[in-house]
């Protein structure tokens, strides 16, 4: 259809503004060419819309009833405001996070735990065509899991977004639907393993930044391993561009890597009491940004996760002299502070 077919008189459009955004209107009059054109936002206020052609008309909308889709390709109309919109009513009205944009999924994250994730929601999914249920990341999940199994070929699934978007925690549960549907009786090790390697990599490697408490600084490429039987047999991490100015700059509001909060935290342990260790907010290192605490988040409790994931793995001697070397980095600054202060 051309423009002067689709943009008549009660044509619904959206209209950028610095403040909103996008705001929703509608045209009082055909557009006829290039020139200024009647319109009135949603919220009653009548304007005049310039035109100078084609190229600069404004978005149209979808009709009322695709609005919520579950599918952004299945919009009349599929424009950025009309994505942010479906997104929005999915999001704010309909308290779903999952949007599917053809094979990709969309997520939005809530900053909060959902009941969504649990075993019997992994049940759900199982055997399920993608396009048959909700979408969801167990979906996509899944539909790795099936080709693999069927066609005998290896899948990716790659998760982006920016910082804070739920990388770290969507990877987290793909890996964990896995380690579900792959695992076996003989095997239930295996897969405690696999999962064990989260809250090690995420002590060690993740902080909070201004915009995410739990911040992954680094790249990983994880890749699992399955038998012929489909029964996950193990798994092999890759790393890359580890964020290491961290370790003795942080921003402000923002911390260090969470495993020296951690071991902070935990000063009275045996193990911990060579290393003289203080209060987070008593060493520069962990007091820079000026900020060591995460509301909600015990960091005692999470060494506590950290070690026993070090013990099933077996790692826990060997990795040893990582955590000697951050806690000798920690009485390091402790006796440098203690000799300027005793100079002055």
């Amino acid at each position: 259809m051309t423009a002067n077919e689709l943009y008549v008189k009660g044509a619904r459009i959206w209209i950028s503004d610095p403040e909103a955004i996008w705001r929703g209107a509608e045209l009082l009059e055909d557009y006829k060419g290039p020139g200024q054109i009647k319109v009135r936002y949603e919220d009653g206020e009548d304007s005049v819309l310039a035109i100078k052609d084609k190229n600069n008309l404004p978005h149209l909308r979808n009709p009322e009833i695709l609005i919520g889709e579950n599918d952004l390709t299945s919009l009349s109309y599929l424009n950025e405001p009309e994505v942010l919109y479906n997104l929005q009513v999915r999001f704010m009205d309909q308290n779903i996070i999952y949007t599917y944009c053809g094979i990709v999924l969309v997520a939005i994250n809530p900053y909060a735990d959902l009941p969504i994730y649990g075993n019997e929601i992994i049940q759900a999914y199982s055997g399920q065509d993608m396009g048959a249920m909700d979408p969801h990341i167990f979906a996509v999940a899944e539909e790795a899991y099936k080709k693999m199994s069927r066609f005998e070929q290896n899948q990716s699934i790659i998760v982006s977004g920016e910082s804070g978007a739920g990388k770290t925690v969507s990877a987290k549960y793909a890996m964990r639907y896995f380690a579900m549907v792959g695992g076996s009786q003989a095997e239930t090790q295996v897969e405690k393993r696999v999962l064990a390697s989260n809250p090690i990599m995420e002590a060690i490697g993740n902080a909070k930044t201004t915009r995410n408490d739990n911040s992954s600084r680094f790249g990983k490429y994880i890749e699992l391993s399955f038998n012929k039987k489909n029964e996950i047999i193990g798994a092999h991490m890759r790393t890359y561009l580890l964020e290491k100015s961290r370790v003795v700059y942080q921003a402000s509001d923002e911390r260090n890597y969470h495993i020296f909060y951690q071991m902070c935290a935990s000063s009275d342990l045996p193990e911990f009491k060579k290393f003289q260790l203080m209060a987070a907010g008593d060493f520069f290192y962990t007091a820079h940004g000026g900020d060591p605490i995460i509301n909600g988040v015990d960091d005692a409790e999470d060494l506590g996760d950290t070690r026993d994931a070090l013990l099933l793995l077996g790692n826990y001697q060997n990795l040893g002299k990582s955590i000697d070397a951050i806690g000798y980095l920690s009485l390091k600054e402790a006796v440098y502070m203690d000799v300027c202060q005793s100079s002055h």
